[in-house]
């Protein structure tokens, strides 16, 4: 589960350095409860420049620490991360709204269109602020004549609360996504050698889940028929949401690509001797480029192949 430390819940609201480091004391100790559970909670490069006090930045106010909290919190906030834009899904162009105000480009946004995109994410935020509310409503205003969609996000304001209500993170390792994905996906059909190209990679349990979140869209996918063998209406959403679009989580290889890199693109038949299936089409993971190449198109009662997740194989 990705969680977002919520940027707009610190906006200059403090007037003393003692409440200020009380509320930072609340966030860093929500993110030793998430990182117990197995999770991070990840933040933005620019936070640092969000003013804490009127005219004073967190930067700025952060020096103001003792030496061991202002270290912690500078190592999270300007070195090791994790950063969300890092792994950013939504563009500047995407209108979100939470009670008549537009939260694109904010953590805000950012988890509302993850957790509408099939991506477990939540928020922590700083209190007091005018964000010490949960549920947090969120609406995506799309196009005209696509309607819009909404979601409620979980906003986690202590260190207690999370950790009474924050799930263990389900996977540890890659193996253990092996494991999951047989166990959770009946319509798909893995090959035995399909997770081998993760064994010398280090194991990222938010490129993990993100693994997982395809392939879940996948499965939903195959399972979106009728009983005359149509695509339901739900499925046609997930095709337009999830395989359409620059911003797509599925695609197809260029044509270029597919000429370029057939033969890395051509995998053994998983349960026919000598046969051979072409799979250009693949979910993308960004943290660590990582792709998933599945037999296409999914059609009624008939198996989908999962043949391979690892790094990007179509690498010029």
């Amino acid at each position: 589960m990705d969680i977002l430390a919520n940027d707009l819940s610190i906006h200059g609201q403090f007037h003393d350095m003692r409440s200020f480091r009380d509320a930072f004391g609340r966030l860093m100790k929500m993110r030793c409860a998430a990182r117990r559970a197995g999770h991070e909670i990840l933040c933005h490069r620019a936070l640092l420049a969000v003013e804490a006090m009127p005219g004073v930045p967190i930067q700025q106010a952060l020096q103001q620490l003792k030496a061991d909290e202002r270290r912690s919190a500078m190592i999270w906030l300007t070195g090791s991360g994790p950063f969300w834009e890092d792994l950013r899904r939504h563009g500047g162009n995407d209108y979100l709204d939470c009670r008549g105000e537009v939260v694109t480009d904010s953590a805000v946004g950012e988890a509302a269109f993850r957790v509408l995109h099939d991506v477990e994410c939540g928020l922590a935020s700083v209190t007091p602020s005018a964000w010490d509310f949960s549920p947090v409503d969120v609406a995506w205003k799309r196009d005209a004549g696509i309607g819009d969609r909404g979601t409620v996000l979980n906003n986690w304001r202590d260190a207690e609360t999370m950790e009474n209500e924050l799930p263990a993170a389900a996977v540890a390792s890659w193996r253990e996504v092996e494991r999951a994905s047989a166990d959770r996906f009946e319509r798909l059909t893995f090959s035995g050698d399909c997770f081998e190209q993760l064994a010398g990679i280090p194991f990222a349990r938010s490129s993990a889940d993100r693994v997982l979140a395809l392939l879940g869209i996948l499965n939903r996918l195959a399972l979106s028929y009728d009983g005359d063998g149509k695509r339901t209406a739900a499925g046609h959403r997930l095709y337009q949401e999830h395989f359409t679009g620059q911003r797509a989580s599925f695609s197809d290889s260029s044509d270029k690509d597919e000429a370029r890199f057939r033969s890395k693109l051509t995998f053994p038949h998983p349960h026919k001797s000598g046969t051979y299936l072409f799979c250009p089409w693949h979910g993308k993971e960004s943290r660590l480029t990582l792709r998933l190449h599945f037999s296409w198109p999914i059609r009624f009662r008939e198996p989908v192949y999962v043949v391979y997740v690892g790094p990007k194989l179509a690498k010029r």
